[in-house]
């Protein structure tokens, strides 16, 4: 069986954004003369929680800070981030722009499922591929679409419902355990590229686990119990040629 549809989550799946985030909530925290200063150790920890203003009420909480706005403070970290995204600030990840380019000319479905802001994922791609790729794109859903985030699968089910396909015509493409856990809640096959924040998170469940779309052997590394002929066809046909 051929895919019929691929959909990709954004951050640090499409491109290494965690960290231009970090920096943006950092700021953020400054200009409102808030204390906090996420590390990377830290930050790595706190995407446990998907959603930025749920990660700020997760560490509010954790910290016992009183009087923290999280909606107004994670609006003004989102204007920062997208300050931030200027062309040349950074690339999309390794295969992922020829990849999408090959789907629309063969005319397969592009839809995105992510937690992120919608303003983050045309930013993204006005300063990468261009802000007209997203007409490519049948299905856009957002954080700001959906009750419940990853690792829910609102998100993948509202993309599915928008593609009027079923899950096993998709292909999707995630970086972390709690986009692996909603991908794989409606029985989405699934391709892993871990990032640099999601290493060490647990990826059983994939169907295929590689280090970036342009390195499909590496599983032999990362999934060294697993032959090449077990991944599913559709997979096969895509990556691996």
């Amino acid at each position: 069986m051929t895919a019929r549809a691929l959909i990709f989550d954004v951050d640090g799946t499409l491109a290494e954004t965690e960290d231009l985030h970090r920096l943006a909530f950092n700021k953020a925290f400054e200009e409102a003369g808030i204390d906090w200063v996420w590390s990377r150790d830290l930050y790595a920890r706190l995407l446990r929680v998907t959603g930025g203003k749920e990660r700020i009420r997760s560490y509010a909480e954790e910290t016992t800070t009183a009087n923290i706005d999280a909606p107004a403070l994670h609006a003004r970290k989102t204007e920062i981030y997208n300050g931030f995204m200027v062309p040349g600030a950074l690339q999309l990840r390794p295969g992922v722009e020829r990849l999408i380019r090959y789907a629309k000319d063969e005319g397969l479905e592009l839809a995105i499922a992510t937690t992120t802001s919608r303003a983050n994922i045309v930013s993204l791609f006005a300063a990468t591929m261009g802000a007209d790729v997203l007409r490519w794109f049948r299905s856009i859903r957002s954080g700001e679409d959906v009750q419940n985030k990853k690792p829910d699968p609102e998100v993948f089910q509202k993309v599915l419902e928008d593609l009027d396909l079923p899950a096993a015509d998709c292909l999707v493409f995630e970086d972390s355990e709690n986009g692996l856990r909603a991908s794989k809640a409606l029985s989405l096959p699934t391709v892993v590229t871990p990032s640099i924040y999601t290493w060490d998170n647990d990826f059983s469940d994939a169907d295929l686990i590689i280090r970036t779309i342009d390195e499909p052997f590496s599983m032999r590394e990362l999934m060294p119990e697993k032959p090449v002929s077990d991944i599913p066809e559709n997979m096969r046909k895509l990556l691996f040629v």
